[in-house]
C-alpha cells in the first residue's frame, strides 16, 4: 500500500512537470520548443498532452504493485494441486498460507497418530488379568458359569454398532434405533463411516468371517468370536428392547435385553473408569454356581480393578469394560413406553484393553513439526493414562517432563473435567503448558482452541465427528480426517486430510510456509523494479521534461515482473530449510529488515547505473558520430534495465542465503521461465523496433548490457556480507507515515 501511494504521488508530480514543462517551453527535443503559443496547432497539443498522459498511466502501472494478487493466487493454486499429491485437499485458498503460520497443531489420537486398527490384546475379567493368545482366555471360559458366558455373549454381541457377515448370511442386532446402534468408539466423537475387517481361518474356527464396523466394534466383536461367542445363536435367542446409543459426554452405550426364558439383562459397555464406578459386584469366574458368581467389590478389589485398568492404559492401550443388570418387571418402565436403563449397581464382567498402535514415523512428523517451533498438543475421549503412553510414543510429551502417574493435575496432561474447573485466569496460565487434553468433550476442545487463540496462538485443529464442526469453524485451520470424518466436520473445515495421518499435516505446514515464503520472494522483486522505475522515471522528468522508458517498454516490464515472475518465483518447492524456522506471526512484517535491505542495494545501483547512461550514455558509449545514437542509447538503457531484473530475479530466489545458486538446477520451472523472458527480450529488442521504439544493437552492445545487469549478483552478495542496521521494520514505517 506504501508504494502503491508512493507511485500515485509520483505519477502526479510527473504529469504536472511535464505539463508545466510543455506549456513553458523548456521540454526540447531538436532545440526548439515543443510548444509555441499561436504557431502549435491544437490537434498537436492534444496529442502531446496524451503522450504525456499515457507516460504517466504507465508509471501507475509499473508503480502499484497489483501484480501481487496475481503471485497469491499463482502460488496457492499451485501449491493446492502438489498439496493435493501429499493427500491433502484444500476447501479454502488462504488456508494454505495460514497453515504455514500455525503455531500449535492440536490432533485428536484415534487414526490421526496411531493406525485406527484395534486389537484386543490383555483383558481382565473374573477377577485377574489375561494378556495373549485369545485361547487363553476361552480355555479360562470353558466349563465355568454357562451364566456367565452368556452374559459375556450378550454383552459383546448385541451391545453394538458392529455386524458380522458369515457366508452368505448378515448377523447384525435385531433393533437399529435411528440407523445407529449404540457404539463404544472412546476416541472423541461419533462413529463415522464404516470399515470391515476379514477373519482369516487360521486365526478363528469360523471360516470366511468378516467384521464391520467401527474400529474399536471390530476389535470387540473380533475378540468376542476368538473366545468362543456364537454370534448367529446369540442374535437368535436375544431380543432388543430398548438402545441408549453412545453419547461423547457420558462415555458409554447401554442396551436392553429379552432372553429366550423371558429373564431380563441391561448391558452397559463404554470407558472402563466410567463403568467401573456404575458397578458394586463383580463376576468371580471361579465359581460354576450361578448364585454364587456375582461378588460385592471392596474397597481393596476396586483398587485392584483400578490398578488394572491404569497399567492397560500406561501401556497405551484403550480400555472397555463390560457390566449388566437383571430387571425384573415393569420396575423402570416409564409411561411412554420406554425403559430407563438401571446406571448403578452393577456388575462388572470385564475389562478389555485394544492396542491400537502408532502410525509408521509419525514420531519423526512430531520431531519434524516441533523443529519448526510447532507446538503438538493431543485432545483426545480416551482414557489420560493410554493418552500419555500414545503421547510419550509418539514424542508429544518428553520423558523428562512427563508425569508418569495418571494424575489429572500433570501441568501437561490434564481431563476435561479438570480443565473445564479452571477459571479463565488459570486457563490462560496453565494452558501454555498442556499438551495432552484427555476425556475431551467437543466443549473443551471449542475452549481449548479460543484459549490458545486469546494467547496470540495460530491454531490447527484436526477433527473427525460433527460434534467437532464447532472448533474445527473456531479454529485459524481447520483439519478434518477424509476417511473417518462426516460431511459436516469436512464442511467445517478448510483443509480435509485425505489419509487421516499426522504426517500430512506436516507436509501441509511445509507447503503453508512455502507460500508465504515465495509470496515474500516475489514482493522484494516486485517491489525492486517499482522503486528503480519510480526514481528514474522521475528524475528524468524533472531534469529533462522526458522519461528514458517508452509507454510500452514500460508495460514490457511490468509483464516480466507481474506474470512471468510471478509464474517463476511462486512455484518453487519447499525445502526443508523452512522447517528449521520458527513460524512467522500474524503481526510480523510481510517485508522483512533483511528483505528491505537487498532492495535497496539493488534499487540504487539501477538507479545509478541507468540516470548514469540517461545523461551521459551517449559519450561514455562513444555513439556521438552514429546518426542514431540517442535511439541505441534508449535501447541499452531499456535492454540493461529488463536485463537487471532478470539477473535479480536469481538473487529473489534467495533472500537470506549468500549462495545464490543453492537448488537453482532443480526449479526446472523457473529456469524455463528465465530463459523464456531472455528470448523474449531478444525479440523484443531486435525484431519489434517500430513497435518497441527500439533500434538493433551489435554484439559489443549486448555484451555491455550483459555485463552492467550481471554485477546484480555480486552486489547482492555484498549486501549479505555488510551488517543490517538495528532499527525494527515498523519504526521505519512510523516515520514514513508521519
Amino acid at each position: 500500500n506504501l508504494v502503491g501511494k508512493v507511485g500515485l504521488s509520483v505519477a502526479l508530480m510527473v504529469l504536472v512537470i511535464l505539463v508545466v514543462f510543455y506549456f513553458t517551453g523548456r521540454s526540447r527535443t531538436d532545440g526548439d520548443p515543443e510548444f509555441q503559443a499561436g504557431v502549435t496547432s491544437p490537434t498537436q497539443v492534444m496529442n502531446s498532452l496524451v503522450h504525456i498522459f499515457s507516460i504517466v498511466v504507465t508509471i501507475v502501472v509499473v508503480a502499484v504493485p497489483e501484480g501481487l494478487p496475481l503471485a497469491v493466487t499463482l502460488t496457492l493454486a499451485y501449491s493446492m494441486r502438489k498439496m493435493m499429491q501429499d493427500n491433502a485437499l484444500v476447501r479454502r485458498l488462504a488456508a494454505c498460507e495460514t497453515m504455514g503460520s500455525a503455531t500449535t497443531i492440536c490432533t485428536d489420537k484415534t487414526g490421526t497418530l496411531t493406525t485406527n486398527q484395534m486389537t484386543v490384546v490383555e483383558a481382565w475379567f473374573g477377577g485377574k488379568s489375561y494378556a495373549g493368545p485369545p485361547r487363553i482366555m476361552m480355555e479360562r471360559l470353558k466349563d465355568k458359569s454357562s451364566q456367565l458366558r452368556s452374559l459375556m455373549y450378550q454383552g459383546i454381541a448385541l451391545n453394538t454398532t458392529g455386524t458380522i457377515f458369515m457366508g452368505s448370511e448378515t448377523c447384525a442386532p435385531q433393533v437399529v434405533v435411528d440407523g445407529h446402534g449404540p457404539t463404544t468408539s472412546s476416541s472423541d466423537n461419533v462413529v463415522v463411516g464404516r470399515s470391515s475387517r476379514r477373519i482369516d481361518s487360521d486365526e478363528t474356527d469360523s471360516s470366511g468371517v468378516e467384521v464391520s464396523g467401527s474400529p474399536t466394534e471390530q476389535a470387540i466383536l473380533w475378540w468376542g468370536i476368538k473366545i468362543g461367542m456364537k454370534y448367529g445363536d446369540v442374535k437368535e435367542g436375544n431380543t432388543i428392547l430398548q438402545v441408549e446409543t453412545f453419547n461423547s459426554k457420558k462415555k458409554r452405550a447401554g442396551v436392553l435385553v429379552r432372553t429366550k426364558d423371558g429373564r431380563l439383562f441391561v448391558h452397559w459397555k463404554g470407558a472402563a473408569e466410567i463403568i467401573l464406578s456404575m458397578c458394586d459386584k463383580f463376576a468371580e469366574l471361579a465359581s460354576t454356581d450361578e448364585s454364587t458368581m456375582e461378588q460385592p467389590i471392596s474397597v481393596e478389589k476396586r483398587q485392584q480393578i483400578t490398578t488394572a485398568i491404569e497399567d492397560m492404559a500406561n501401556s497405551s492401550l484403550r480400555c472397555v469394560a463390560f457390566a449388566y443388570c437383571e430387571v425384573t418387571g415393569d420396575q423402570y418402565r416409564e409411561q411412554d413406553e420406554t425403559w430407563v436403563l438401571p446406571q448403578e449397581e452393577l456388575t462388572l464382567m470385564a475389562v478389555v484393553g485394544m492396542k491400537d498402535p502408532c502410525r509408521p514415523g509419525v514420531k519423526k512428523a512430531v520431531e519434524i513439526v516441533k523443529d519448526a517451533g510447532v507446538v503438538v498438543r493431543m485432545v483426545t475421549g480416551d482414557n489420560i493414562g493410554t493418552a500419555k503412553a500414545i503421547a510419550r510414543e509418539c514424542g508429544i510429551l518428553e520423558l523428562s517432563t512427563m508425569d508418569l502417574n495418571t494424575s489429572s493435575s500433570s501441568s501437561s496432561c490434564v481431563e476435561g473435567w479438570a480443565f473445564r474447573a479452571w477459571t479463565e485466569s488459570e486457563r490462560v496460565e496453565r494452558v501454555p503448558k498442556l499438551r495432552v487434553l484427555a476425556r475431551a468433550t467437543p466443549e473443551d476442545k471449542l475452549m481449548f482452541v479460543k484459549t490458545l487463540q486469546s494467547l496470540g496462538e495460530v491454531v490447527a485443529v484436526t477433527g473427525d465427528g460433527t460434534n467437532d464442526a464447532l472448533a474445527l469453524h473456531e479454529a485459524n485451520i481447520g483439519l478434518s480426517m477424509g476417511i473417518q470424518g462426516t460431511e459436516v466436520a469436512k464442511e467445517s473445515s478448510d483443509i480435509i486430510i485425505l489419509d487421516d495421518d499426522f504426517a500430512s499435516i506436516v507436509k501441509v505446514v511445509r507447503w503453508g510456509r512455502a507460500v508465504y515464503f515465495n509470496i515474500q520472494k516475489f514482493l522484494q522483486f516486485q517491489l525492486t523494479v517499482n522503486v528503480a522505475a519510480l526514481v528514474i522515471n522521475f528524475v528524468a522528468a524533472v531534469t529533462s521534461g522526458d522519461v528514458p522508458l517508452t509507454a510500452v517498454q514500460l508495460l514490457w516490464v511490468n509483464l516480466i515482473m507481474d506474470t512471468l515472475g510471478a509464474l517463476a518465483l511462486a512455484t518453487e518447492k519447499p525445502t526443508n530449510e523452512l522447517m528449521k524456522r520458527t513460524p512467522v506471526g500474524p503481526n510480523e512484517p510481510l517485508i522483512t529488515k533483511k528483505m528491505w535491505w537487498n532492495l535497496a542495494f539493488q534499487a540504487v545501483y539501477q538507479i545509478i547505473i541507468l540516470l548514469t547512461l540517461q545523461f551521459q550514455g551517449v559519450k561514455i558509449l562513444r555513439l556521438s558520430g552514429s546518426p542514431d545514437a540517442e535511439l541505441i542509447n534508449r535501447t541499452i538503457i531499456f535492454n540493461t534495465f529488463v536485463l537487471c531484473q532478470l539477473f535479480n530475479e536469481v538473487n529473489a530466489r534467495q533472500p537470506y542465503r549468500r549462495n545464490i545458486f543453492h537448488g537453482l538446477l532443480e526449479s526446472r520451472l523457473f529456469i524455463g521461465i528465465l530463459v523464456s523472458t531472455i528470448i523474449l527480450q531478444v525479440v523484443m529488442v531486435e525484431f519489434l523496433e517500430n513497435f518497441a521504439s527500439t533500434i538493433r544493437l551489435d554484439w559489443q552492445h549486448w555484451l555491455i548490457c550483459i555485463i552492467i545487469a550481471s554485477f546484480s549478483w555480486p552486489i547482492a552478495l555484498l549486501a549479505k556480507f555488510i551488517p543490517i542496521p538495528n532499527i525494527p521494520t515498523s519504526n521505519f514505517f512510523k516515520v514514513m507515515r508521519h
